[in-house]
């Protein structure tokens, strides 16, 4: 199994920032050592520029995108919407499990 890496990139008051950070949390609990993790605070729009941010909440497994999303050209500070809800922990843990 190969070191996966796990970045969350958010920014405070959107009403799914919270949650997914807590399932991200619940979801690594799984493995034993083998990912790496990050929470990334969008505070600004420098910063959103800077990690081509796609909107908040955001989860990146080896630099790929939940949903494939690609990167924008100009990010902007906006509360993102999954096509489907926000991922489940189980759902995190089989793209977690996939990408090693």
């Amino acid at each position: 199994m190969k070191k996966v890496e796990i970045e969350i990139q958010y920014f405070e008051g959107c009403p799914n920032s919270e949650e997914m950070l807590r399932r991200v949390r619940e979801a690594v609990r799984h493995f034993d050592g083998e990912y790496s993790y990050k929470e990334t605070l969008v505070d600004s729009y420098t910063k959103a520029k800077s990690v081509r941010f796609r909107g908040s909440p955001t989860l990146l497994i080896n630099n790929a995108d939940f949903e494939n999303t690609d990167a924008p050209d100009e990010p902007g500070m906006n509360c993102r919407v999954y096509r489907t809800g926000l991922p489940s922990e189980d759902e995190i843990v089989n793209k977690i499990t996939s990408a090693s």
